[in-house]
């Protein structure tokens, strides 16, 4: 049976974006994340999450949990009620950024990102990591302690990695806003292209 449903939530609470005809029982594919994930600053279906439903078409069910300014602490204490309500087959988990740049300690983000992978794969979603580059202002040794948490989780729980989310983009000042930070709509393109290169090697052939 095939119903219409309302697939992206994002900010605080279920935001309608793409608007697809697809089967009830449509895998669920989360993403947990923050700005960089939420749109910010552009018109919610520019961005890359509801663009990488429009390239899942009707196969699965894309849901942004994503919220600007989240942090890791933010990300684990919302997490369980949303693999309750959702029950994804697939969570593609983009937070510590802001960690990062508000200088929360790095062992307390690892921690955090740590406890919702498990969470996560006790409820047997499989987990992608997003993983993110601090700007080189913060300082090489803060910066690679930072990056490596990523690939070590990667690596410690089996889970595939998108090495930089804004690979290609944080570096061209023509795609980002005018506050350095964040992509704009152009180069939403190409962060999903960053993330399908790893979520492809994970999904079933339809």
């Amino acid at each position: 049976m095939l119903r219409v449903l309302y697939l992206i939530f994002a900010l605080s609470g279920f935001l309608p974006s793409a608007t697809v005809v697809m089967a009830a029982d449509a895998p669920t594919v989360l993403v947990w994340g923050d700005s960089l994930s939420a749109a910010y600053g552009i018109p919610v279906d520019k961005g890359w999450v509801n663009l990488l439903q429009e390239k899942l078409s009707d196969n699965y069910r894309v849901v942004n949990g994503s919220i600007s300014g989240e942090t890791s602490a933010g990300g684990l204490t919302r997490l369980p009620e949303a693999l309750k309500t959702h029950q994804p087959a697939y969570l593609l988990l983009e937070l510590g950024a802001n960690d990062g740049l508000r200088g929360i300690d790095l062992p307390t983000m690892r921690s955090n990102l740590e406890a919702m992978l498990k969470l996560a794969q006790a409820a047997n979603a499989k987990v992608i990591l997003l993983g993110i580059q601090l700007p080189p202002n913060y300082g090489s040794t803060f910066t690679e302690k930072f990056a490596a948490i990523y690939t070590d989780l990667a690596t410690q729980y089996n889970a595939p990695l998108v090495p930089f989310l804004l690979d290609g983009v944080a570096d061209n000042w023509d795609l980002m806003q005018a506050d350095g930070l964040h992509p704009t709509a152009d180069a939403q393109p190409k962060v999903l292209e960053n993330v399908w290169k790893v979520l492809e090697t994970v999904l079933p052939a339809h």
